[in-house]
């Protein structure tokens, strides 16, 4: 029974080899326009080279036609379209790869053809091409309608074009689409609102990423753009991502389908009993699959890829584990503290807990660690997969070991780190350098982006899982919080400023500024009264002889009486304090004085 199974791959292979031909031989078209030397702009280096370049790659592909176009005008990139359109209505896959300036208005994209002038924002419609109509071009095709956009460039026309409605918007970059039609994918060269980088050679990072990943034999559309995005990440320092609007169903479409040669006489290939046996404890992925597919298959490449995955599964289990045994520690501790245990039991308990914190953080470096090799060995065997399904590797024979280092190596912390930080910056979270140091204030950033995103991350460590958690955040999550005297604008903070005699306040807002009261001239007793007072004070700050103290006390209580009343300039003093005597008092001398007796007193009319 199990041979039998074996041997239905092979049937349903004839069977389409055969019976299936067509399927394998779809019309395939493309139509590649790219515009360098505008009239109207400063011309672009790239484009050309990049129409160029895809499409020599779609034509090496295998493609039924590929027209290409560059620095056509308005009526000639619309008499393009109108043609290609018509090659499509037979087509089972259609793309057009478009280079050059795009430019997004009222959330509507549109390509600038050479000629365009765009003095006003509303010109857009007559010399622009609309996306849109790019889609009605691609309609027809059966399969597969794919629209490539290396144009999320800086809009040169932004600072001239004339805006006739204020509130129009004209966007940076190209806005995010929605295709309304079925298996169609709209693909960019930077994700909407950002726009893309040309690079240092004669090609832009993404069409020298298209032209490596796209048309791989057997590779899905899909797998082949997520290639994409992670060669463009990696040469542009994390500063641009590509990005795919659109959906397709579950099967697997590729630009480039795997060709099926005839075999003379069938043999059973035993690698590919391996291969398919590997996929199926893949898809189950837990230990017990894994441990039935070595027990079956315990040497080779793929017994290497899963014992890989046993020890991601490991990792995985040994963090869960160190975590609650954390959180134990962490309770245990405050349970003895509550209760005033002695400091030996409660110092041995906080050793416990930070020991617990610090095996926790080892578990989940360990984790990531096993995840990302797992992660680098699937994709190099789906690579192997994708280029000869059936062939076994090279390396079968060698032990588990050689297999692992011949793999593809890990992301490193460090730039899982500085990932981490670009995207928390990207939602406003982080306003630091992304340098992959991974210090206080990216773990106070993470805690922020918690904080707001209502997400329990672990912020002692740059993780995947936090990776993923702030990409899938489309906009700013952590407010903007800007310093006194400034207030939040947008994603900036500009200064406030006030009118003529107002001033900002604490509360930051523009408060009315009070007068300065003119300055008085002090009488000329004060200094007097200052210096009749102060050997009283003195006196009783040193604790003298209470006859000292009473001649103190005497002496201001004496001059105080024979002023006249009003309290400007006089000082009244008791055992507490000395301060000025109040409006409309005058001191009364009362005689004696000393500790606990004050000499005079305020009379208040």
């Amino acid at each position: 029974m199990r041979n039998l199974l074996r041997l239905c791959p092979l049937l349903l292979a004839l069977a389409l080899l055969f019976g299936a031909e067509p399927a394998f031989a779809g019309k395939r078209v493309a139509l590649v326009l790219a515009n360098s030397a505008y009239q109207h702009a400063p011309s672009l280096t790239n484009p050309v080279n990049d129409g160029s370049v895809m499409a020599k790659t779609l034509k090496d592909a295998g493609f039924d036609a590929v027209d290409y176009r560059h620095d056509l005008s308005a009526l000639d990139t619309r008499r393009a379209l109108r043609d290609f359109a018509d090659a499509t209505r037979d087509a089972d896959i259609a793309v057009v790869y478009y280079a050059g300036h795009g430019i997004e208005v009222e959330g509507s994209n549109y390509l600038i053809p050479v000629d365009a002038k765009l003095e006003r924002d509303t010109d857009v419609y007559d010399e622009a091409l609309s996306l849109d109509r790019v889609l009605v071009a691609v309609e027809p095709a059966k399969l597969l309608r794919l629209v490539i956009l290396d144009a999320c460039r800086d809009n040169p026309f932004g600072k001239t074009m004339k805006r006739t409605v204020a509130s129009r918007g004209i966007g940076r970059g190209l806005a995010q689409v929605e295709p309304t039609s079925p298996n169609t994918l709209i693909a960019y060269s930077a994700k909407a609102g950002f726009t893309a980088q040309d690079g240092d050679g004669a090609n832009s990072p993404f069409t020298v990423a298209l032209s490596k990943h796209l048309t791989t034999p057997g590779l899905d559309v899909r797998r082949a753009f997520g290639f994409v995005r992670d060669d463009v990440l990696k040469s542009t320092g994390n500063k641009q991502e590509p990005f795919v609007y659109g959906s397709l169903g579950g099967d697997d479409v590729p630009l480039v389908p795997v060709k099926v040669a005839a075999a003379a006489s069938p043999v059973a290939n035993p690698q590919a009993d391996i291969r398919r046996d590997y996929e199926l404890a893949l898809q189950v992925g837990n230990r017990a699959a894994w441990d039935a597919f070595l027990a079956q298959h315990p040497d080779g490449f793929y017994s290497s890829l899963a014992k890989l995955q046993l020890e991601k599964i490991g990792a995985e289990q040994a963090h869960v584990a160190a975590i609650e045994k954390a959180k134990q520690a962490e309770a245990e501790r405050d349970r003895l503290a509550a209760l005033g245990a002695q400091k030996d039991a409660q110092a041995k308990a906080a050793a416990d807990a930070k020991a617990a914190e610090q095996a926790q953080l080892a578990a989940q470096k360990a984790k990531e660690q096993a995840q990302q090799q797992a992660a680098a060995a699937e994709q190099q065997r789906v690579n192997l997969a994708a280029t000869a399904p059936d062939a076994a590797p090279a390396s079968t024979a060698s032990p588990a070991g050689t297999n692992v280092a011949s793999l593809t190596p890990a992301t490193a912390p460090a730039d899982l780190s500085r990932s981490v930080q670009t995207e928390l910056g990207r939602v406003g979270c982080f306003s630091g350098q992304a340098d992959g140091n991974w210090n206080t204030s990216s773990q106070r950033s993470l805690s922020q982006f918690n904080r707001y995103a209502g997400t329990k991350l672990d912020v002692k460590v740059a993780s995947t899982d936090a990776l993923d958690a702030v990409k899938s955040k489309p906009s700013r999550v952590c407010p903007l919080v800007c310093e006194h005297g400034f207030k939040a604008d947008g994603d900036k903070c500009s200064k406030i400023v006030c009118r003529d005699g107002y001033a900002v306040n604490d509360d930051n807002e523009c408060e009315k500024q009070r007068a300065a009261k003119p300055a008085t001239a002090k009488p000329t007793t004060a200094k007097r009264d200052d210096g009749d007072e102060r050997p009283a004070r003195q006196g009783r700050q040193s604790g003298g002889a209470a006859a000292g103290a009473a001649g103190g006390y005497g002496a201001a209580a004496a001059a105080g009486a024979g002023r006249a009343s009003g309290g400007g300039g006089r000082i009244f003093c008791n055992d507490l304090l000395c301060r000025p005597v109040r409006p409309g008092c005058h001191l009364v001398y009362r005689g004696g004085g000393g500790p606990h007796v004050d000499a005079n007193a305020e009379v208040c009319n």
